[in-house]
């Protein structure tokens, strides 16, 4: 009997199907559940709250052309646009994308894959995504070379991932989520199917050292890797991620990195 969900073994051409569909079928559920957090023109970097505005991980974006990839209902490109910046919003969900097309600073729109951009070499002057495209992908290292490829030399491709360490531990926002019961090192992908045994939705793990060799075969340099803490007085969960969790473990993964 196939396993509904849980750790298993993926084909890789599962991935993108799978992708699109869950998020285009769960598109409005996501964003009721965590629209109001995330909010219609605000650029947030993961579930602990840090916002571009306080990080500034982009470096200046008045003027600059930005590429967002895997942007959901586009918040950050709407965000960067209200302050000056040229951005453009992509994603493999229509059903994302869509959502919220029609609030004011909407950037275009694309749909597209990750690991095939539609955009010329040396288009922008930064590329990044906040939780997008890479944990749904079985070969990260193009989504590195893509975003590498449409870059200008000195430009950044910044991305946020669930922290590696937080897969050896149970996805439970309660103290049932501090104890680990994996495997760090075991990459097995974490998958979702229907009865049918069809994939549905998939998400891989890479470690610290997987997610530096990606980007560095990508030819990017990295500047920094920023492990945001959990901020006094913020006391929503979201999925696995908690106050309970956040004071002992982190739970988010910034990698801010230059093409050269």
């Amino acid at each position: 009997m196939q396993q509904r969900a849980g750790y298993q073994d993926v084909p890789p051409e599962s991935a993108g199907p799978a992708g699109r569909s869950w998020w285009d079928e769960n598109a409005a559920e996501y964003l009721d559940e965590h629209g109001g957090f995330l909010g219609d023109d605000d650029f947030c970097w993961c579930p602990e709250g840090l916002r571009e505005a306080d990080a500034h991980l982009l470096g200046d974006v008045t003027g600059a052309d930005i590429l967002e990839i895997g942007a959901g209902a586009a918040q950050c490109s709407r965000w960067l646009r209200g302050r000056g910046a040229q951005a453009v919003a992509t994603d493999l969900s229509g059903g994302m994308l869509g959502a919220r097309r029609t609030l004011p600073e909407t950037p275009p729109l694309v749909q597209a894959d990750a690991r095939a951009l539609p955009f010329a070499d040396a288009s922008f002057d930064a590329v990044f995504t906040a939780y997008g495209a890479i944990p749904f992908v079985p070969d990260a290292r193009t989504v590195h070379a893509e975003a590498a490829r449409v870059l200008r030399p000195g430009g950044r491709w910044v991305f946020s991932v669930t922290h590696p360490v937080r897969w050896a531990f149970p996805d439970d926002p309660t103290e049932r989520g501090l104890t680990a019961t994996s495997s760090y090192f075991d990459r097995t992908p974490y998958a979702e199917r229907d009865d049918a045994g069809r994939v549905t939705y998939v998400e891989y793990h890479r470690t610290v050292g997987d997610h530096v060799r990606d980007v560095v075969a990508a030819g990017l340099e990295i500047l920094d890797i920023v492990e945001p803490e959990w901020p006094a007085g913020h006391d929503r969960a979201w999925g696995g991620w908690s106050p309970v969790r956040g004071r002992v473990l982190p739970g988010t993964a910034i990698f801010v990195t230059r093409w050269r």
